[in-house]
């Protein structure tokens, strides 16, 4: 395609220097050599350090949650927040099949079946369309005896739906108040998963703080990260206590004792990815409004053309644009575009397999996904990175 082509020469362009240009490359021009060095002198390596408690702090103050606990990953992030929001062996919790695979991984860690809603194709997230039409159809309220409190299950299985997870796609957020909204009138607990989205806001408050725990990743990849890393918000105090307790190996803190009251997990982020987090931290309005101004370039590009759109945030939104798309015709031209572009050293990527067509989950319910699978068949994620 000619388009193809002159994106090529664009993105050479933007991107100098580079013999492979890389979808998104993580990038150093702060403090992190200075904090490393510093966790490294203290000797506090691992997860006891300053810089775990200042990255907790500053991701509270980030997130506009009232606390924040750090992990290793994301995933280990979302699995504590599954945790800590009582989804149990059993359960259904409902979520997206167009999502990264960590999100479905972390709740069959505990046991839990995954239930699929289509997205909505302006956001790329959980449609609350699709939600509500399922929990009308699907759903009975029973109350327990002992609590007075109200659950939703599963008509076919007798199953608890314990809570539901949207994800973020791409740093552009769903419609995550009218889920909130749902998810209330429903009983059901709603955790976010911002992975990809630090940096987001809708309606002005940002991604991660509307549901009962939201959960963030700093991997290798993401706007900004600690190599390895993740973080829990809540503006819940005693969910933010068991999540720190859970995190680590449930130890009852003790001046010397080791005494372990529940099963715990090796979760808590090392203070040297804490270091590395600081000092990209500082640098997120700048990598923000980079990113921004990259897709500015490419909404511009892309309006010369009528066979390639290029996704843009959706309404009520201020997206970080972890990851910039397009959307082609069909599949077969969106295999054209991602051959030519690789052969020409300039990363792209389709949007992930639906989690509904991976061998592990093929036999969960779902929707029927209309929307999730067109934009799995037409999607490509194009390079997005901070430009120096």
């Amino acid at each position: 395609m000619e388009t193809t082509g002159k994106f090529i020469s664009l993105v050479k362009d933007l991107f100098i220097n580079k013999e492979l240009i890389s979808l998104h490359e993580p990038i150093f021009i702060g403090n992190e050599r200075k904090y490393l060095l510093d966790a490294i002198d203290s000797t506090f390596v691992s997860s006891v350090g300053q810089y775990v408690n200042r990255f907790e702090e500053m991701i509270a103050r980030i997130s506009g949650s009232k606390y924040a606990v750090a992990t290793v990953n994301g995933t280990a992030a979302l699995h504590t927040a599954l945790l800590v929001s009582g989804v149990k062996r059993g359960d259904i919790v409902i979520s997206q099949a167009l999502t990264f695979v960590a999100t479905c991984n972390a709740i069959s860690y505990i046991g839990a079946s995954n239930v699929f809603v289509d997205v909505d194709i302006e956001t790329l997230g959980m449609s609350p369309d699709s939600l509500l039409k399922w929990l009308e159809k699907n759903t009975i309220f029973k109350t327990n005896p002992d609590t007075g409190l109200k659950s939703s299950y599963y008509k076919n299985t007798n199953q608890r739906i314990s809570a539901i997870v949207p994800m973020h796609t791409f740093g552009h957020s769903c419609r995550i108040d009218k889920i909130s909204d749902i998810a209330s009138e429903y009983h059901i607990p709603l955790i976010e998963d911002a992975a990809e989205s630090i940096g987001s806001y809708f309606k002005g408050k940002h991604t991660g703080s509307f549901g009962k725990v939201g959960v963030f990743s700093f991997n290798g990849n993401k706007t900004v990260t600690s190599g390895g890393g993740g973080a829990i918000v809540t503006d819940d105090e005693q969910i933010a206590k068991l999540a720190k307790h859970l995190t680590t190996q449930a130890k009852v803190p003790h001046q010397w004792d080791f005494f372990h009251d529940s099963i715990g997990y090796n979760y808590r982020m090392p203070n040297l990815n804490a270091a590395l987090a600081c000092a990209q931290l500082e640098q997120l309005d700048l990598y923000v409004k980079n990113k921004r101004e990259l897709a500015d370039i490419y909404l511009d590009f892309f309006r010369q053309t009528e066979d390639i759109k290029f996704v843009v945030e959706p309404m009520h939104n201020e997206s970080n644009y972890w990851l910039c798309s397009i959307r082609l015709k069909d599949k077969t031209e969106r295999d054209k575009f991602l051959k030519e572009t690789n052969e020409n050293s300039v990363m792209t990527r389709p949007a992930w397999t639906l989690m509904s067509e991976l061998p592990m989950f093929r036999n969960s319910v779902h929707d029927g996904l209309p929307s999730s699978i067109e934009i799995a068949q037409t999607l490509v994620n194009i390079p997005s990175g901070v430009r120096l």
